[in-house]
Order: structure tokens, then sequence, then C-alpha cells
């Protein structure tokens, strides 16, 4: 478990945190060091969960932000903000397994919120989860997201986005409302 001693501090990724920030996502989500937090989905996907082209795809995006957050100057957390008109969507959000349970989560995610409503004056944030992540939808319902049952497929075949390890998997749509 990580300690919450220091406040992390947050900027937009540049290009050359492209390596660390993937570096960080696929810690975070893929293999045996993901197995040391709980956002792990080692035993539903397999493969890659995201790649350079993917990560700097993002941080270019005129309609888009990599917010990262650091903590005695190394990376610990990002999550991708995008301007989707009314709403912004997050994505591409990730703790390194060695500070979950740190509250550093509901940190970044409560900025994220801060920087989109300021930016974009947007009045919801949207995701997308596995449906299948009961445990992780129940930490983004007590952040105030609710659950829509609006869902989109998986794209099997696309090994960018992992080799997935059951059929039955989908995404479903979450909304906040930002006061």
């Amino acid at each position: 478990m990580g300690t919450a001693a220091t406040a992390p501090t947050f900027r937009d990724a540049t290009d050359t945190d492209v390596d660390a920030l993937v570096a960080l996502i696929e810690s975070a989500y893929r293999g045996d060091s993901s197995r040391a937090g709980w956002t792990t989905e080692a035993d539903i996907l397999q493969g890659q969960r995201t790649d350079p082209e993917g990560v700097l795809a993002v941080i270019k995006s005129p309609d888009s932000r990599l917010l990262t957050a650091e903590r005695d100057g190394r990376l610990v957390a990002c999550c991708q903000l995008e301007h989707r008109g009314e709403h912004a969507y997050f994505g591409m959000f990730a703790v390194s397994p060695t500070q979950q349970g740190s509250g550093l989560g509901k940190v970044v995610m409560a900025q994220a919120e801060r920087e989109a409503r300021e930016t974009w004056g947007v009045t919801e944030m949207h995701m997308t989860v596995i449906s299948v992540r009961e445990d992780l939808i129940a930490w983004y319902e007590r952040r105030g997201y609710r659950r829509t049952g609006r869902m989109t497929p998986f794209p099997y075949g696309d090994e960018r986005f992992g080799i997935p390890q059951r059929d039955d998997l989908q995404f479903e749509l979450l909304v906040k409302e930002l006061a």
C-alpha cells in the first residue's frame, strides 16, 4: 500500500513522457506487476493495454489532454480527458500498483473533473468500463458515477486493446453530473 504522505503535482503530459506513461499504464493493468494492485485486468486480458502511438495520439490531439500526477519526481498516475461537446470523456486512467489504496485515485479523479469543468465548461463526465469489472464499477459509483446499461462491444480481434481471455467482454457507459 502506498502512502498519502505527499500530495501529487499535476501537469499535462508531453512527448518525453510517452515511454514512462506506457510503462505506468501497463504496470497497472497487465501481467504480474499489476497483481500488486486491484485494478489488474491480467485475468481477463493479456497482451498490451496501450502503446506509444496510442499515448502520443492523446497528447497531440487538440481536444484531449493527458493529465499526469507526480509524487517525488516520478509519474504515479495519469488519465485522459477528451472534450466531446457537452461532456468530457475520462479514460486511460492508471495508478501505479504500489500507490493503489493510498487515496491517490480519488485525488486524480477529482482533479480531472475540476479541470474538465473549468477548461471546457462541461456538465458531465463520461467513461466506459469493462462490464465484468464489478469491483471497479462499484468504486466509480462511490465517486458519483452511475451505470447507464448502455453497452458497446469490446474490439475483439484488435490486439492493440489486448488479447481477451473470455468471450463476454463489453464496455458499459458510466456518467457523472459535474456540479
